[in-house]
């Protein structure tokens, strides 16, 4: 069976947990591959929420393998406090279906301190929105070939040496730039100690994970966050720290790009944002509060309240660009009941010329004007439909729509929260 990728096309918080929830069934093993606990998949499986920020949504389907990749920067607290969480709601998240790549790179308590005084020291204008949950000073470290990877924790000796030499410039930049104590290394080590041995047991080798799940079914990779928070495509540099661009599916969980087979861009029927950046189709108006509202725009990891605005083509266009998404998976289609007019972004205004892509210069998104093209929304509650033939004909002229301007055929709406509030086209 084909493999099948999973990703956000817009800036994140599109249902992509939702929708892995939904393939998970089917499959034979789920792959996260990049990003960190600066992400979470909200779930509602029988009325009950749960949210997950490391481990992969598939962890609800018993006897399901789920895998992180090397991709990921892994919190070896998050990571085990989800464990832990999971067994108290009787959902076994034990080595023996949860595997974590020997080569995943570990967030220390260091990258935490740096990331919140990172912050803290920008100006309003210069603030990125970071979670503070120590992503990209992890990465960096990756980078800079000083990082902690899992499979360190096996080796104490590595382990104390590593966090050794990361503090020795860490120190002088907590004491000297931000005005913090430095950190004791041999206090790090202790702190870490009793993680790595509870972490240990869970470390393999995902690559071959992988293959030998291929034997029994298809596997589905997941990310997190959406394109356009992509480190080098997304609106830079109010973006993450990781690419999350359907290419790094394989290089961030150990395979090659030809067992990518099914793409899926999950696209809510509206667009959100979560932090700073530009967003061209942002309301403020009523209609925004609405949106906000009737869709829980609260963000899953930080609880803030998402920015929210009209569908963007846009910002749509260049994720069927850079992610070639095989189709469309529409989520919270049901926010949209109730409005009488409904637009769409179709191009940017843009230095005196029109737009189908996204302006290449930095920042210069925040320098456009949408084009909008108007529909008719409608009235009917459509949260227990299941099955394309039942929408009303608005909101099958309207996902059609999207259909033209992508290029892309819908092959899965979503009309609600819940598991059972979404089905495919067939």
């Amino acid at each position: 069976m084909a493999n099948v990728v999973v990703f956000g096309s817009q800036w994140g918080d599109e249902g992509k947990g939702k929708i892995v929830d939904m393939l998970a069934e089917k499959s034979a093993a789920i792959v996260r591959f990049q990003g960190g606990n600066n992400a979470g998949h909200t779930l509602v499986v029988g009325g009950e929420k749960c949210i997950l920020h490391l481990i992969p949504s598939g962890i609800l389907h018993q006897g399901k393998a789920c895998l992180i990749g090397n991709g990921v920067v892994l919190d070896p607290e998050v990571f085990l406090k989800e464990v832990d969480v999971l067994g108290k709601k009787g959902v076994d998240a034990s080595p023996e279906r949860l595997m974590v790549s020997k080569k995943t790179h570990l967030i220390m308590p260091y990258h935490r301190l740096m990331d919140s005084c990172r912050e803290s020291a920008l100006d309003d204008k210069g603030k990125i929105g970071t979670t503070g949950r120590g992503i990209g000073p992890c990465y960096e470290d990756k980078m800079h070939r000083c990082g902690i990877r899992a499979g360190d924790l096996a080796d104490p000796e590595l382990l104390r040496a590593k966090i050794e030499r990361a503090l020795c410039e860490k120190n002088i930049l907590f004491k000297h730039l931000y005005g913090v104590d430095p950190l004791d290394p041999d206090a790090v080590f202790q702190d870490v100690l009793p993680l790595a041995q509870r972490m240990t047991p869970y470390l393999g080798d995902v690559s071959g994970a992988i293959q030998e799940a291929e034997a029994q079914g298809f596997v589905l990779f997941e990310g997190a966050q959406g394109t356009h928070l992509d480190i080098d495509h997304g609106t830079y540099p109010f973006v993450t720290s990781s690419n999350t661009v359907t290419g790094n599916a394989a290089s961030g969980s150990g395979c090659g790009p030809k067992k990518l087979d099914r793409i899926i861009a999950i696209v809510k029927a509206y667009t959100t944002r979560v932090g700073g950046g530009p967003f061209p189709t942002e309301l403020t108006d009523s209609v925004g509060e609405r949106l906000q509202d009737m869709g829980g725009e609260f963000g899953a990891t930080t609880g803030r309240r998402r920015r929210c605005g009209w569908l963007d083509m846009v910002v749509l266009r260049e994720s069927v660009r850079l992610n070639t998404p095989t189709e469309l998976a529409i989520t919270k289609l049901d926010v949209l009941s109730g409005l009488k007019e409904i637009c769409i972004c179709t191009a940017y205004q843009y230095r005196g010329e029109t737009l189908q892509y996204p302006p290449q210069e930095q920042n210069g998104m925040a320098h456009v004007t949408p084009v909008y093209e108007s529909m008719p929304g409608w009235d009917e509650d459509i949260s227990g439909v299941t099955r394309w033939a039942d929408l009303p004909e608005t909101a099958k002229a309207y996902l059609t729509r999207l259909e033209e301007l992508s290029g892309v055929p819908v092959g899965i709406v979503s009309v609600g929260p819940d598991r059972a509030q979404t089905f495919t086209r067939g």
